[in-house]
């Protein structure tokens, strides 16, 4: 019998993009819950916003930090042996990325070479964070600390933006887009981290992976998947720039399109 993995965004996908209610999913959260189907976040966000995420989720499954900057899996999750580069309570990590620190610092480089007004989150205030992404203020402080990754604003972004990218991708770190930032990274993969996981759950059986997505940022997770799914954004579009042969366009925004999705095709199936 073929089991299902579901791998996951969360912003504009999971969540709604302005309220970070995952309310309209709730029927396909406790579907596959019931069925026992691993939930596996690969999101953006930080270590410390996921491990407060995963307990109101009552998720105990492993997860991808900072677009595939690590891997996270919890202690005895598996039953074999596998590397992994850190243990830290409860978790070993399987380190992708590069630290954060370097990272800032190439940032603080081309803006200093540049003259153009960047402003990574770490160095933001909780207040401006809260401003930006209306998260409440616990969340804004757990998004600051950054590991492998670090999300950044461009003042005037429409006048800057290809000189910002390509003194980054000219240093030879990566530049990607995700729902409000632009992201600063090297090495980080979500589709790497996704078949690293992939590997591990295929020692026991038959599996198929699902994953979904909204943006730019959520490409390398969609490629490495068996099921590739995009839900709208919060502008009723999807995502014009992610085009795959075998890409399912979810019905719904945001949440929505995830529980219609989980809901329409997994419900008969498991």
């Amino acid at each position: 019998m073929t089991k299902y993995i579901i791998f996951t965004d969360l912003d504009g996908t999971l969540f709604d993009h302005f309220t970070y209610s995952y309310s309209a999913a709730s029927d396909a959260l406790k579907l596959i819950k019931e069925k026992g189907i691993p939930l596996i976040i690969c999101t953006s966000k930080t270590r410390a916003e996921i491990l407060s995420i995963r307990k109101r989720l009552k998720n105990k499954d492993p997860f991808i930090s900072e677009n595939g900057g690590a891997v996270y899996i919890p202690d005895r999750y598996f039953s074999f042996p596998y590397e992994f580069q850190r243990l830290i309570k409860g978790y070993r990590v399987i380190e992708i990325g590069t630290p954060h620190k370097i990272l800032l610092n190439v940032l603080r480089e081309i803006r200093d070479k540049t003259g153009v007004f960047i402003e990574g989150i770490s160095e933001m205030s909780v207040q401006k964070i809260m401003d930006f992404t209306f998260l409440k203020k616990r969340e804004a402080e757990q998004s600051k600390k950054r590991e492998y990754s670090e999300p950044f604003l461009i003042f005037d972004e429409g006048r800057w933006i290809n000189k910002v990218k390509r003194e980054i991708l000219e240093r030879g770190f990566k530049f990607t887009s995700g729902g409000r930032f632009f992201h600063i990274m090297k090495g980080n993969d979500k589709g790497k981290a996704v078949k690293i996981l992939k590997s591990y759950m295929k020692k026991y059986g038959d599996i198929k992976t699902i994953g979904i997505g909204n943006s730019l940022n959520d490409i390398p997770m969609l490629k490495a998947v068996d099921i590739p799914v995009l839900v709208k954004n919060y502008d009723n579009r999807y995502e014009k720039n992610i085009k795959l042969k075998n890409l399912y366009l979810a019905d719904g925004i945001g949440p929505e399109g995830w529980n219609n999705f989980i809901i329409s095709n997994l419900k008969f199936e498991i």
